[in-house]
C-alpha cells in the first residue's frame, strides 16, 4: 500500500534466553529501520552478545519471538546467516589459513561475492603482503580487520557487529567509522553492540540500553547525549572560588584550589563563567559509560 512504511530490518518482541536459573536475556523488544546505525549498549556481561547469538540462530530463545531482514529467526536461522553480515565477539580465525584464504572460505559459505574486500582492505590497511600470510602471524589488531572485511566484503543489507572495533588502533577505528557513515549513506543498516560511548556519539541514530539482560531504555542519539554529564577539573592561582557560582557543576569536591565536579550544563556557558586570569588549568572530559547512563537508570524499572 502507498505510503505505508518499510517493515523493520530487525524486529523483536520479548525475546527471553535463560540459562537454567540464569537470566542472560530478559524480555527484549526493540526495532531497527532500514538505512540506521542503531547501537546496543551496555556494559560486559549485560547480555549484548547473546541477544546477537539468538538473533543470528547461534542460540535458541526461551520464548519471544523475532525477525531479521523479513525472516523467523527460529525457522530461518541458516538464510538469516547467509544474507547478513556478522562479526562476531572475540572471532576466533583458522590459523593455519593465509587472511586472503579465510576470506574466501568465509563467502564462499554465503555463496556471495566480495564485492567489497578490495576497497574494505584497502581502508583498512590489509596488503596483498599481509593477506597472504598465516593468520597464526597475526596481531589482534590484523585479527579484527580481518573480521571485519569478512563481515561486509559481500556487500550485506544488514551487518550485526559484536565490538567491532576492540582491538583497532586509533587510526583504524577512524577508518571503520569512516566505512560505516559510506554504508548507511547508500541505505545499508547496522546493528553493533558496544560499551564505548564514544563510538555511539560519532556513529548511531538511535541505541538501546541493556542492563543485566533487561532493556533499560531506547534513545535517540542526541537525547542520551543531553543526559550525559562530564567530569571537570579546573585549578587556580590561588583560592578556588565558591562552587556555587560555577552553573551546572554537581557532585562538587574542593581540594584546595581545586574544584572537581560533574558538569550537566552548557560546555560554553561553564566555560565562561570561569574565564578569569586566574585560571590556572581545566580538564573536562566525557563520563563513563556507567557515570554516562548506568547510573541514571540504577533505580529506574526496565522499560522503554
Amino acid at each position: 500500500m502507498e505510503g505505508t512504511p518499510p517493515a523493520p530490518v530487525i524486529s523483536i518482541r520479548a525475546l527471553t534466553k535463560h540459562y537454567g536459573s540464569v537470566e542472560a536475556l530478559t524480555d527484549l523488544t526493540l526495532e531497527v529501520n532500514q538505512g540506521e546505525i542503531y547501537g546496543f549498549l551496555g556494559p560486559n556481561g549485560a547480555g549484548k552478545s547473546t541477544a546477537i547469538r539468538t538473533l543470528l540462530g547461534y542460540l535458541h530463545a526461551t520464548r519471544g519471538t523475532a525477525s531479521v531482514l523479513g525472516m523467523d529467526i527460529a525457522t530461518e536461522s541458516v538464510e538469516i546467516r547467509r544474507l547478513t553480515g556478522y562479526l562476531p565477539g572475540g572471532i576466533a580465525l583458522y590459523d593455519s589459513l593465509s587472511g586472503e584464504q579465510v576470506l574466501d572460505y568465509l563467502v564462499d559459505m554465503q555463496g556471495r561475492q566480495p564485492h567489497r574486500r578490495a576497497e574494505l582492505c584497502e581502508r583498512l590497511e590489509l596488503p596483498t603482503s599481509v593477506l597472504k600470510r598465516k593468520v597464526r602471524d597475526y596481531s589482534r589488531g590484523m585479527r579484527q580487520k580481518i573480521g571485519v572485511v569478512q563481515a561486509l566484503q559481500h556487500d550485506p543489507e544488514l551487518a550485526i557487529l559484536d565490538e567491532p572495533t576492540e582491538g583497532l588502533d586509533p587510526l583504524m577505528q577512524h577508518a571503520f567509522y569512516s566505512i560505516l557513515d559510506d554504508l548507511r549513506r547508500e541505505g545499508r543498516t547496522v546493528f553493533f553492540s558496544s560499551h564505548v560511548l564514544s563510538e555511539v556519539e560519532r556513529l548511531c541514530d538511535r541505541v538501546a540500553i541493556i542492563r543485566a539482560g533487561r532493556l533499560m531504555a531506547i534513545h535517540d542519539v542526541g537525547e542520551l547525549l543531553a543526559r550525559r554529564r562530564r567530569r571537570v577539573t579546573v585549578r587556580w592561582r590561588g583560592a578556588a572560588p565558591d562552587p556555587a557560582s560555577l552553573p551546572g557543576l554537581e557532585d562538587v569536591q574542593v581540594d584546595g584550589n581545586r574544584i572537581i565536579g560533574m558538569l550537566s550544563g552548557e560546555v560554553a556557558g561553564f566555560v565562561r563563567s570561569i574565564a578569569s586570569p586566574n585560571l590556572d588549568d581545566l580538564i573536562i572530559e566525557p563520563a563513563s559509560l556507567e557515570e554516562a547512563f548506568l547510573e541514571y537508570y540504577a533505580s529506574e524499572e526496565p522499560g522503554q
